[in-house]
């Protein structure tokens, strides 16, 4: 009778010290504590936050720098892109910017690391620049929930950044599901 062995790598060396995006890895750490002079977030806890109660003698302490996403905003830059496509856009952008200003402000309150930099109209829709590849999949996926469409992803090798396409036709979201209905 044979018995089974089961054998495992001895090859490997550890896991990835980073397990997160690259772009998380821009995060410079601040010893004891910053705040950002801009925005007011605190790092603390090795994260960004708004949300956290600080005592006075954490501001004493801390260093007030600028944080990463005020820089990123600054210079014009950031992880996610969504584009927005389609004759529904146009008809529609007043609403589509308020459900994008709405996921962005949720998103805002506990990470202010995740903002949208910048949204600009384009000949064939909207561009919308932000900060980090998850709000721009959030948007790009709260946009499908909202107002139909669809919605593809395509995320860089290189530095972790996300291209989401957001396309939504002519018709009306209530024309599209009287339509699938049939």
């Amino acid at each position: 009778m044979s018995r089974k062995t089961h054998s495992r790598t001895t090859a490997r060396v550890g896991p990835r010290s980073t397990k997160g995006p690259l772009a998380a890895g821009k995060v410079r750490q601040q010893p004891g504590g910053a705040v950002c002079r801009r925005c007011g977030a605190v790092f603390a806890a090795r994260t960004w936050r708004r949300d956290h109660k600080v005592s006075l003698e954490f501001y004493d302490r801390a260093r007030w720098v600028v944080c990463d996403a005020c820089k990123e905003i600054r210079g014009g830059e950031g992880f996610g892109r969504v584009l927005l496509r389609g004759g529904f856009v146009a008809a529609n952008e007043e609403a589509i910017r308020r459900r994008i200003q709405n996921v962005a402000g949720r998103a805002a309150f506990t990470q202010p690391q995740r903002r949208v930099s910048s949204i600009s109209a384009t000949p064939d829709g909207l561009e919308v620049v932000t900060t980090s590849q998850k709000l721009a999949h959030r948007i790009a996926r709260e946009l499908t929930k909202a107002f139909r469409g669809r919605a593809t992803y395509r995320w860089a090798d290189r530095d972790g950044s996300l291209l989401a396409t957001w396309w939504a036709g002519d018709g009306s979201p209530a024309r599209r599901r009287a339509g699938a209905a049939r």
